[in-house]
């Protein structure tokens, strides 16, 4: 059903973006990386996070980390990753294919600048096996992401 949800959505907002799967897992950056010819940092990483009671996704250049001052700083509260069960449950996509993509309802998405030094990056798109192509201001554009800066 994730998978069929990111797929849905583009057909709804996106029509010329194509959801690509690969026979083998893409669920980390250095597998997504290798599976579709990129290097790692144009592997746009979504992470579930709360922040207080909100929760959120920010998604990230792939070898980045979060700066947890920065995301105090710009949030308030300390960032707290959610469990595999959690994220499921918000997101309806399992860990490994997690995106701002077809969500079963809103949630605040943020896009790291990090994801500004490429022209094009690769998230996944609901499925451990499967990605887009996309330019990251076409990608904030459809998912109403705010940009911020939370990594190191």
């Amino acid at each position: 059903m994730s998978l069929a949800s990111v797929q849905e959505f583009f057909a709804t907002h996106a029509p010329d973006i194509t959801v690509l799967e690969t026979e083998t897992s893409s669920a980390t950056v250095a597998l997504a990386a290798q599976a579709h010819g990129v290097d790692p940092d144009q592997i746009a990483k979504t992470i579930c996070l709360k922040a207080g009671d909100t929760i959120l996704l920010v998604v990230t250049a792939g070898m980045k980390r979060l700066d947890n001052r920065k995301f105090r700083d710009r949030f308030a509260a300390k960032p707290r990753m959610l469990g595999a069960e959690e994220v499921v449950e918000v997101t309806s996509h399992p860990v490994g294919g997690v995106c701002p993509f077809g969500l079963p309802s809103d949630l605040p998405v943020y896009c790291d600048v990090s994801l500004k030094n490429y022209a094009e990056v690769v998230p996944a798109a609901g499925a451990i096996n499967a990605a887009v192509r996309i330019s990251p201001e076409r990608m904030a554009h459809l998912t109403k992401a705010e940009w911020v800066d939370v990594c190191q």
